[in-house]
This record gives structure tokens, C-alpha cells and sequence, in this order.
């Protein structure tokens, strides 16, 4: 659980308000970011919007997790990245 801390910023002239720069690091929040607010009672939350990169990733995460079929060993796995051929030395 994320610990609370009580962070205040002062309101613009057009309504705009600026995240403090804990608050946008400890949620990621890049410039450019597109957020969310979302009513809760006499309060909002802010988080960052649906189909953002710093969302996608965690559920790209997910969905990668256990989807490997390579049956190569890890050092086979290298030789391929390195541009090696493991049979006849390297190129």
C-alpha cells in the first residue's frame, strides 16, 4: 500500500493545477501524460489514463509472463543476440 502523505498546490487562473513532482514520479507520471480524474465524493483521484504507455506496459507484462516456447539454454539464447553461431564459431 502506498503510504499518504498531504501534498497541497495552488490553482491557476484557467482552472490548471500542478502535480507535485513526487506525486508524478512515485506515479510516473511523464510530461505529456494524459490523467484521469475520477469523483470520489467531496474528493478526485487522479491516475494516469486508460491506454497510457506507463498502463500498457503492466498488462503487457502480464500477458508475456509464461509465454516463452523457445527450448534453447541460455547460453544459446546469447550466442543469438551476440550475432554467433554456435556450430561454426563466431561470424
Amino acid at each position: 500500500m502506498i503510504p499518504i502523505m498531504k501534498v497541497t498546490t495552488k490553482g491557476r487562473i484557467k482552472g490548471q493545477i500542478s502535480i507535485p513532482q513526487k506525486i508524478r514520479e512515485q506515479f510516473h507520471l511523464l510530461p505529456g501524460t494524459n490523467v484521469e480524474f475520477l469523483p470520489q465524493g467531496d474528493a478526485a483521484a487522479i491516475r494516469p489514463a486508460e491506454g497510457e504507455p506507463e498502463m500498457r506496459f503492466p498488462q503487457w507484462l502480464k500477458n508475456a509472463q509464461g509465454s516463452a516456447t523457445a527450448e534453447l539454454r541460455t547460453d544459446e539464447i546469447m550466442a543469438t543476440t551476440r550475432g554467433e553461431d554456435l556450430a561454426h564459431g563466431a561470424r
